[in-house]
């Protein structure tokens, strides 16, 4: 198996739910932040190394081919497969198959979630299936997963014996996928299903959030989402302040010592429009080392600093717990990074986290962001792929600005 290097996108709804919006424009052509959704869509995935597109076009199709053409003018090759538009998924699939590569990535046109193609790719070759599903946790859903992430039931008759739904983000095998083609006039969910039956799909788990312009109301959410933010995570101990002796925790605020060159570099990239959310380990409260009265203490002195520095702090995330207690929420786990996503509505695949540990490093790679490690003591050479190393924070300000404006 090979690595997609072709997307395929369903783009021939009739967008019903959002009427009277898409009277004239087509779902996946609506406004988010003064490009279209699909825009937005087609963008991400080039990221990944996927420029050849085929797009399967129907409800008011020329609005698409209008603004993409042949997608020359965006650095991609874009063909497409038009079909009237009483077409089913599982049709316009079918009609398609001639300009389909051997195994592509097949993207619904109304959802958007940070998304790993190595990642996918990675569950894909492994578990040798004719589908891997990209699926997010959600009840009432449409799927059952097993023990060894094999899709165990596939049911669109939502059911809250069903754990899971599928977001669009599948690499699928065309040959493989055909075989299970009964209908050509079905809905692609029925080819899924027959896949389920034959053991040939499996699924990669999404931790973070997905968005969707399905209707109205999440349509908003999303042109929130994909807002340009200039929002950099940070940790604590190690990068805004030394760290205690090994074992040990920063227990009262007297012994609360900056780093200069961070505080510098945080004032420079504060001039630039950019803020910070603080994500910590603090497992000496789990340990019964420090309080978490006493951990508020020094936070709550640490943001008068950053207030009276004109550096915005927007939120502080904490974990509490021992390493032995197996949360969600302890680095290198991404659930805190996941959870500051979520509240402060920002792509993590759009932001870095800073770090002085390979656990931080680990946890932002988890979570779908850039790492970067600080810290005189961490040797280049040991850098995993796609971390990058600076001795100091303020090192990196060049780097930061140019990755992330």
């Amino acid at each position: 198996m090979k690595r997609p290097t072709q997307a395929v996108v369903l783009c021939g709804g009739l967008g019903t739910r959002l009427h009277p919006y898409t009277i004239s424009t087509p779902k996946p052509m609506v406004d988010c932040n003064g490009k279209p959704f699909l825009w937005h869509l087609l963008t991400q995935i080039s990221e990944q190394g996927i420029r050849d597109f085929l797009l399967l076009t129907g409800y008011l199709s020329q609005v698409i081919v209008d603004y993409f053409k042949d997608g020359y003018q965006f650095g991609w090759r874009i063909q497409y497969s038009d079909g009237p538009i009483g077409w089913d998924t599982g049709r316009r699939i079918w009609e398609s198959r001639r300009l389909m590569h051997s195994n592509f990535l097949l993207l619904y046109s109304d959802n958007f979630s940070v998304f790993s193609l190595s990642k996918i790719n990675l569950t894909h070759v492994r578990r040798n299936t004719s589908i891997t599903l990209t699926v997010v946790k959600k009840s009432p859903g449409n799927i059952k997963i097993d023990n060894h992430g094999m899709v165990e039931k596939y049911d669109n008759n939502r059911s809250d014996t069903l754990k899971y739904v599928e977001i669009g983000y599948m690499i699928i095998e065309r040959d493989r996928m055909f075989l299970s083609f009964t209908d050509k006039n079905s809905n692609f969910s029925e080819i899924i299903k027959n896949l389920v039956s034959q053991q040939e799909c499996n699924v990669l788990i999404q931790h973070d959030n997905y968005y969707s312009i399905s209707d109205p109301k999440r349509w908003g959410l999303t042109k929130k989402y994909l807002l340009d933010k200039k929002i950099i995570l940070i940790d604590r101990d190690g990068v805004i302040n030394k760290k205690a002796k090994k074992g040990c925790y920063i227990t009262e605020w007297k012994n609360f010592e900056w780093i200069d060159d961070t505080i510098e570099a945080m004032k420079e990239l504060s001039k630039c429009g950019f803020s910070f959310i603080i994500i910590t380990n603090q497992a000496g409260i789990g340990r019964k080392l420090v309080t978490q009265n006493e951990v508020d203490y020094i936070h709550d002195n640490m943001l008068k600093f950053f207030t009276l520095s004109k550096i915005k702090i927007l939120d502080i995330y904490t974990c509490p717990h021992h390493w032995e207690d197996d949360c969600a929420c302890r680095k290198p786990k991404p659930g805190m990074l996941l959870k500051a996503s979520m509240d402060h509505s920002f792509r993590l695949d759009r932001t870095v986290y800073i770090g002085d540990d390979f656990r931080d490093a680990e946890a932002a790679q988890n979570a779908g962001s850039t790492g970067i490690i600080i810290g005189k003591s961490v040797k280049e050479l040991t850098m995993p792929e796609g971390v990058y190393y600076y001795p100091t924070l303020l090192q990196s300000v060049d780097f930061l600005k140019a990755r992330l404006s």
